[in-house]
């Protein structure tokens, strides 16, 4: 899931199927959210209970923009990964594709910020030991 601002978050589920993804998409996507997808059948509950606007790409049909709907953004993140783990890692183990993804994630989130990212990611660890160690 990535906002249109940005930032990003990736996870490891089971399957692609509605019992699977809408569950994950509503604990993160808030309440009346537009929401693009492809033209996945998992899709199709997302406009239930949360009111969601849901925007569709048919990438079968050719198209890939319509306007302001596409999910370009996503697609080259997932691009981003495969081309890493395949350049940098060359395979990841199911046990730790999670860690990955948070790391991919987090340096996605982070590509525009002023500060380098050497000082944001300092600065998440410094968050976390803080958050660890109570005074």
């Amino acid at each position: 899931m990535v906002e249109r601002s940005g930032r990003m978050k990736a996870l490891v589920i089971d399957n692609v199927q509605a019992k699977t993804v809408i569950p994950e998409i509503n604990k993160r996507v808030l309440p009346k959210s537009i929401v693009y997808t492809d033209e996945g059948r998992w899709y199709n509950t997302l406009q239930g209970e949360r009111r969601y606007q849901h925007r569709r790409i048919n990438h079968s049909a050719g198209v890939y923009v319509m306007g302001d709907i596409y999910t370009n953004t996503i697609e080259g993140f997932w691009s981003l990964i495969k081309h890493g783990i395949g350049g940098v890692y060359h395979s990841v183990s199911h046990k730790f594709l999670q860690s990955y993804l948070d790391e991919y994630s987090f340096r996605y989130s982070h590509r525009n910020d002023v500060e380098p990212m050497f000082l944001t990611f300092l600065r998440q660890i410094a968050k976390a030991e803080s958050v660890e160690t109570p005074a």
